[in-house]
């Protein structure tokens, strides 16, 4: 099958946390790229369509989401607005 993603997915085993009305809902995230990311979940009846994506190791880095697609435990996802960690994160030269 022709992959037709702009940019490539990087496999990784990572917690996360599906963010949205207050409500936490923990996931992993299998495959992440700069345009989006496939998750799995314990029941993907309870994600809504639009939703925050909290890395559990960074929780600096969060993902605004809408699903693209579901197939059984697994969520595909598109980033609605891609995060770029290196302009959140303040430099380390401040205050030199």
């Amino acid at each position: 099958m022709e992959e037709k993603r702009k940019y490539p997915r990087t496999l990784i085993d990572e917690p996360a946390y599906v963010s949205s009305g207050g409500s936490v809902m923990p996931c992993v995230v299998r495959n992440i790229s700069r345009e989006g990311a496939a998750i799995d979940v314990d029941n993907p009846a309870f994600v809504p369509k639009h939703f925050r994506l909290v890395m559990a190791r960074n929780p600096s880095i969060v993902h605004e989401c809408r699903v693209a697609w579901i197939q059984k435990n697994r969520i595909g996802l598109t980033f609605t607005k891609i995060v770029d960690a290196a302009v959140e994160q303040p430099s380390s030269n401040q205050g030199c």
